[in-house]
This record gives structure tokens, sequence and C-alpha cells, in this order.
């Protein structure tokens, strides 16, 4: 026989309490819930008391008022501890928890900071240091799992009778081809110039060219036989993003157009999940994502269903309202460029809820940890402090069972002097990111 569901007493039966519940009672620990907000239909049933209110044999949870509210409004957080875990939106000391973890958690995922005014980077991103997790030394935590598990051993201290679900580790890596070729994909005006500038300048940059394109020797640029015989080797699950918009000063991209590039998608999307990688000023412009995902859907002669924004530029909650109404139903934009971590709390793919508008999505989020540019160019770490980086986010992320995701580019796995011993640090990962 099913275990009875646990039920939610609280005043209001609102959206984010019940986007925030099925979350953590549903898909972290597996339990059937229900909300109820007449005390006469409580039965005798495992009670989590959302209120200010008394309920005798219930379990407490002191409400913030966040979850009740509707639109936007500048919080006040203060920090506490719960059995060594930081946590935010605590309660008095009549609650059961020290704090409220439906508000919390939803605080987190739901990215409600990033709603409110901040100071943007020189990309107009909302910056890591801007973060609640981030000033409170969090953010390499995946605190909204830890949470639950805890929450859940003072469940079980009430109400002997639940039984919770055991979450599974895995991962996934990702890559952008943000520049899949070094000669490769440009016209014949651009490979004739850049051939010219280089005889001038660099000599034996010429002649590369030269053989590259004249001759058909392989592209420096094109490391993906390497990228692909460790993802099999490893037995990996992996994803490639790529982008067709127009160049820019941030888009270095070859023409959509053009047949080496065309060739070189369809060899990957013959073997892995392939996706839109948005442009840099598409992230602000909803026609332009509209055009490219266009323009892959061409290519691939298919619906594009999964993206992630070049330079990770995410806008809340306009890009994921753009990319959504593309046909798009996974994106993979969720994490920090300039640091390593848990950009929502949580280690594991959840549904955008739009906080303007109150009302969960069918849009899947899936947040990454680590991208091999942050520990490159951000944090200039060497191969092996990467390697430290990426084996603790490893087992923060397998403590909870959630998924492990990683960013990486075909560029910084070059076998040149500049990216030595880069390959080291992926094939690191892939082996110790295995199940």
């Amino acid at each position: 026989m099913d275990p009875r569901p646990v039920k939610i007493y609280a005043t209001d039966n609102v959206p984010r309490l019940r986007y925030i519940a099925e979350i953590i009672l549903g898909d972290i620990l597996g339990l059937s819930w229900e909300i109820i907000t007449d005390k006469r239909k409580l039965g005798k049933y495992n009670i989590i008391n959302y209120s200010g209110e008394d309920i005798s044999g219930s379990f407490k949870i002191c409400p913030d008022t966040l979850l009740f509210e509707r639109g936007i409004n500048p919080r006040e957080i203060n920090v506490g501890d719960w059995e060594g875990l930081p946590v935010i939106f605590t309660a008095p000391s009549n609650s059961d928890t020290p704090f409220d973890i439906f508000a919390a958690s939803f605080f987190l995922v739901t990215r409600y900071e990033e709603y409110l005014d901040f100071q943007p980077d020189e990309y107009g991103r909302f910056k890591a240091s801007s973060s609640i997790a981030y000033q409170n030394g969090f953010l390499d935590r995946p605190v909204i799992e830890l949470w639950a598990k805890e929450f859940a051993r003072s469940l079980l201290k009430k109400f002997h009778n639940l039984a919770f679900k055991r979450n599974e580790f895995n991962s996934l890596l990702t890559i952008d081809a943000d520049q899949p070729f070094a000669y490769l994909g440009k016209s014949l005006i651009r490979s004739i110039g850049g051939l010219f500038r280089d005889i001038k300048k660099n000599p034996s940059t010429a002649n590369e060219r030269y053989r590259i394109v004249a001759k058909g020797d392989k592209d420096p640029y094109e490391v993906f036989d390497y990228m692909i015989e460790k993802i099999e080797q490893e037995d990996a699950d992996a994803r490639f993003f790529f982008p067709v918009g127009d160049r820019s000063e941030y888009d270095k991209n070859p023409s959509w157009r053009n047949d080496d590039y065309r060739r070189l998608i369809h060899r990957i999307d013959n073997k892995f999940i392939t996706g839109l990688h948005p442009s840099y000023f598409a992230a602000a412009n909803s026609a332009m994502i509209m055009g490219e995902s266009g323009r892959l859907k061409t290519i691939l002669k298919r619906e594009v269903k999964i993206s992630r924004f070049h330079y990770i530029r995410l806008f809340f909650p306009q890009c994921y309202r753009d990319i959504y109404s593309t046909g798009i139903v996974e994106d993979y934009s969720m994490g920090y460029p300039e640091e390593p971590g848990f950009r929502a709390g949580i280690a594991r793919p959840f549904y955008f809820y739009d906080v303007l508008q109150d009302q969960q999505t069918n849009l899947k989020i899936i947040p990454f940890q680590v991208m091999d540019a942050t520990l490159y160019d951000y944090k200039k770490l060497d191969p092996s402090a990467s390697k430290e980086v990426i084996l603790r986010l490893i087992n923060e992320t397998k403590r909870v069972g959630g998924l492990f995701v990683s960013i990486w580019h075909n560029t910084s796995l070059l076998d040149n002097p500049e990216w030595h011993g880069w390959r080291t640090v992926f094939e690191f990962m892939l082996k110790n990111q295995a199940p």
C-alpha cells in the first residue's frame, strides 16, 4: 500500500508554495504531498503546518511572507545556522526548523535576487559576488538538497512512517563550439585577407593557413575527434551547443551557411544531442533568438530543443521567456561564468518559475557547476588546482545524488603550449564523474 501523502496546511494554496513543495517534497524527497487550507480536512495524516497557527502533532514551519506575496519586493536576508548548514529566512523559536525552508529554497532556485536592482558586470550580467550565496560562503554547496536531507531527518523524528527516495548521482558534459575552426569556415575574401596579413606579420602562421585551407590539412581548433574519443571511452553523456548568429566583436563562429561548419554540426549531431548557442546580442533581442533558432533548425532539419547563452548572458525573466517562445524546452545557462558553484543553490534540473508572472513554466533548467574558462581565465588556476576544484564539486554533487554538469570549449583542449595540461584535467574529470 502506498504511504499516505504529507498534508501541508497553509492559509492559502498559492502557486509559489506549490512550486517549491514539489521540488523539496516531491523531486528531492520523493514524497506525495497535498496543500490543505481547511483544517477540518486534515484528517490523521502527517501534517506540515506552514502557518502562524498551532496544530497539535504537526511539524511546524513558521512561514515568511515571500510565498504569499505577488511580484518582486526587496528583501533583507539574515543568515543563521542549522546543523552546520548556513540558512536564510530564519524563523522564530516556536518553529520546528530555525528557518523557512520553502521560502529560502524558492528565493534561491527562482533567482529572486536577480530580479532586484543590481550592479552588472561589463557584459550586463549579474555577478556571482552580488549573490547571497557568495557573500555568505555557500556558493560551492548545493544547499537546497542539503537542507532537504536535514529536513527529512527532522520529519522522520516526528513522523516515523515516512519513506524517502534515494537520489542517484549522474553527470553530464556540455561543450560550446564558440570557435570550431581557426582557419576554415571563412569566406574566400576573409581567407585571402588573413593569408596576406599572416605573410606580412607571421610567415609560419601563413604557411599553416595555406596548408589547411588550400591543401586540406586538419584545422588546429578541430579537436572534436579527440573529445568524441574520450567521451565514448568513458561512456559519458554529452551535449554540444553551436552558434549560428552573425559575427560580432563577441561572436567568432563561422557563417551558418558555411559548408565546413554545416558538415561539422551534422557529424556531431549524428552522435550526440545538439542545441543552440544564442549569440552575445541575442540574449537581449528576442527576434535574434528566433532567427538563430530558425537557422539551426534549417541545418539540422528538425526542431531545436536545447540552448545555452553565449557568455552566459542570462537576464531574468526575459531570456527564458524568449527561448521558450521558440520551442526550446531545456536551457543550460544556469551558472556563473566567473565562479564555480551552484548558482541556484541546487544540483539537479528544475522548471523555470517566472516570478513576475507568478507561474511555473515547462522550460527545464539544467544548472552547471563549473566551466573551463572560469578556472583558466577568471580564477587563473593551473591544471592541478583546477582538478581539486572539479573534484570538490563532483563530491558535493555526489553527496546529494545530484547531476554534475560541466562546460568545456574545443579551444580549451588544443594541443598547444597555451593549453598544455588541460587535456589531463578534461580526462581527470571524465573519470571522476563516472557514477
